[in-house]
């Protein structure tokens, strides 16, 4: 007779309420965006599929990565945005992905390690812009003058300033909602999980 050994039953998570979706199963409004996400990254990640639940998150999203990812931050710039946020909010899905995105830039890995663990920056430029989300966040826009000074000490004008909280809205958003659908990592983001 095989021993049984017994199994402590794991408390349900709140994304049994958000089942992946698809271009099929989705909301009119959200197949669309699901296929532009399809066609992007060639593959439908698990977080999209379960955002495309309220096509106006999805498309709100997606518009304003977009509007983000058109300032004029510089890719590195913007990741360190992301991947601040992404770490600081406990989003795995991100993080991962934003690895991923790092990675393919040939960032520097210690870079990548330190946003990572939220640790300083080995570049100041960049440390100041992890010091700069930091600070928005802890004070919820109203950055003390000493804190933006030094932010725009390092070449960020008044205008990159207004940049970064447009990165950090649209993140929180993906953040706090990958996070609400327990989104999980998918395959192709494994290796930077």
């Amino acid at each position: 007779m095989p021993l049984s050994i017994p199994t402590t039953p794991t408390a349900p998570t709140t994304g049994a309420h958000f089942p992946d979706l698809t271009p099929d199963t989705a909301p009119p409004a959200a197949r669309r965006q699901l296929d532009q996400v399809t066609r992007h990254l060639g593959y439908l990640p698990s977080a999209a599929a379960r955002l495309a639940h309220a096509p106006q998150l999805l498309d709100g999203f997606l518009k304003l990565t977009a509007l983000f990812d058109s300032t004029e931050l510089d890719p590195l710039v913007r990741e360190t945005v992301v991947l601040t946020l992404a770490t600081r909010n406990g989003c795995h899905v991100c993080t991962a992905m934003h690895t991923a995105t790092l990675t393919r830039f040939a960032a520097d890995p210690d870079l990548i390690t330190a946003l990572r663990t939220q640790q300083p920056l080995p570049n100041a430029r960049l440390e100041a812009v992890r010091t700069f989300v930091h600070a928005v966040l802890d004070h919820t826009g109203a950055v003390p003058e000493p804190d933006l000074a030094a932010f725009l000490a390092h070449g960020f004008t008044p205008r990159n300033a207004l940049e970064i909280v447009l990165g950090i809205g649209a993140y929180t958003l993906s953040t706090f909602a990958n996070r609400l659908v327990d989104a999980p990592l998918d395959p192709q983001l494994a290796p930077h999980a």
